[in-house]
């Protein structure tokens, strides 16, 4: 299993869900804010604005909580966010990029790089380890909305670069300025998708011992705790006992 999203399957089961939950709508609420801010407040004129609905809205993110997270953009009150990101090394060389909104770059640069010196790893130049993932937009459906050929034929001609099925479902690939446009075509024939979104996707994988994954997911643990992080990527492969030994 690859890092990511075997790492969220795990921590969604572990603490009290609702302080999840709560964490999870700040989080999706300020990535609304900054990208209504950024451009218009109509998610139809504003691509990344129409990605940031369609994520909370895959989280069931009241629509209240939305329109509110859209009209503290015209605020007079609304924090100042800025886009950073950063790049290190966990145990066993994994490499591990952390996105983040925040509005004190010295405090989130401060707690990010704590992290990985508590977990044995350390925080690199950006650039350092990026180039070992693909920035690429990813769309999600479920496996019933389509057949896999259905599926693949309508999203090839929408101008996507890959779909790949299973049973949890189909994954569209697209290239970064692709994304939006091939989410709304696909979104015109099989209705809105579980996931529209922006991933950095590991061009290769890294086994670890058991040892190493369990440093690897406190560390993002961690991360992703931290109010302002937004998203962790990492490009690591660990055993289904740690799996199951962590709540996975």
């Amino acid at each position: 299993m690859a890092g990511h999203s075997q790492f969220k399957n795990i921590m969604h089961k572990k603490g009290k869900q609702d302080a999840i939950r709560s964490k999870l709508f700040s989080k999706l609420a300020r990535e609304i804010t900054v990208a209504a801010k950024m451009g218009m407040p109509d998610p139809a004129m504003n691509p990344r604005l129409r990605l940031a609905v369609l994520a909370a809205r895959a989280e069931n993110m009241p629509k209240d909580n939305i329109e509110r997270a859209i009209k503290k953009a015209s605020g007079g009150d609304s924090e100042n966010y800025d886009e950073v990101r950063y790049e290190g090394y966990a145990p066993g060389g994994v490499a591990v990029i952390v996105e983040a909104l925040t509005d004190n770059r010295n405090r989130t640069a401060g707690e990010v790089r704590s992290y990985f010196t508590k977990a044995g790893g350390a925080l690199a130049e950006t650039g350092a380890v990026s180039f070992m993932f693909d920035h690429v937009g990813q769309i999600e459906y479920d496996a019933k909305v389509a057949s896999e050929d259905d599926m693949m034929e309508a999203a090839l001609e929408a101008g996507a670069d890959d779909v790949a099925t299973t049973e949890e479902g189909h994954e569209i690939t697209t290239s970064l300025e692709g994304l939006v446009d091939v989410s709304k075509a696909l979104e015109a024939k099989f209705g809105e998708p579980r996931k529209s979104r922006l991933v950095w996707r590991p061009q290769n994988t890294i086994a670890v011992d058991d040892e190493a994954g369990e440093k690897i997911l406190k560390l993002i643990g961690s991360l992703e705790d931290n109010d302002d992080v937004q998203n962790v990527y990492a490009n690591f492969e660990i055993s289904d006992a740690l799996v199951a030994k962590m709540g996975g």
